[in-house]
């Protein structure tokens, strides 16, 4: 999830949101883009090539740098809301993409694939409703931040033990798992905050509007 959202607590309006700027060529937006061209690199090598090692460092760089981009704009004042929109756009792609790619190597059952997208369908609906009443993406909640770090910590992880056929497998296979295991509950509950979320501001707004027609 991204750690720069929009802020949902206002619709938005014909002056937008004041809060981000509306630069385009930052740092960190350059960043979010390379971060973005890794996830086809990474189905390429992966896929493709089946160059694992290679696959295995993309991903990891890709996956566990999502902090950065946040840090730099907010270090440097240069968060604009393309910002908002590449880092979650970045985390879910390579959250997806990779979900994806493992199931076809069966890295990862095929259950546990079917369970993230379910909680990316149940967001996705939740966004939608949301914009039918004029309001942005909810701010994102520190364990949706955290759940997003376990997964995409765990996923080169898996993809290690996968690839290597010694007996530190064992232990990364354990260790991967655990973290995808640990990141799946955490998205899970962060995606029921987000529903809670949605749920009040649509009461709210539903609130007003009975109250004015009053």
């Amino acid at each position: 999830m991204s750690r720069r959202p929009a802020r949902a607590e206002h619709p938005r309006g014909p002056g937008g949101d004041t809060a981000a700027g509306d630069r385009v060529l930052t740092l960190p937006n350059l960043i979010s883009f390379v971060r973005l061209l890794g996830v086809p690199l990474f189905l390429w090598l992966l896929l493709v090539v089946k160059a694992d090692v290679a696959a295995i460092v993309v991903l990891a760089i890709g996956g566990t740098s999502d902090w950065v981009d946040g840090w730099i704009a907010r270090r440097l004042g240069q968060v604009s809301r393309l910002g908002e929109l590449l880092d979650p756009l970045a985390d879910r792609l390579y959250i997806l993409a990779t979900l994806l790619a493992f199931t076809a190597r069966e890295v990862v059952p095929w259950q546990f694939t079917a369970a993230l997208l379910a909680r990316e369908l149940l967001l996705l609906g939740s966004l939608g409703v949301l914009r039918r009443y004029g309001y942005g993406p909810p701010p994102v909640h520190y364990v949706g931040k955290t759940a997003t770090f376990l997964l995409l910590a765990a996923f080169p992880v898996l993809l290690l033990a996968s690839a290597s056929s010694s007996a530190a497998a064992t232990t990364a296979g354990a260790i991967g798992w655990a973290l995808a295991w640990w990141g799946l509950v955490l998205y899970w509950v962060a995606g029921a905050m987000y529903v809670v979320q949605a749920v009040r501001l649509v009461r709210a707004v539903r609130t007003r509007s009975g109250g004015a027609a009053a």
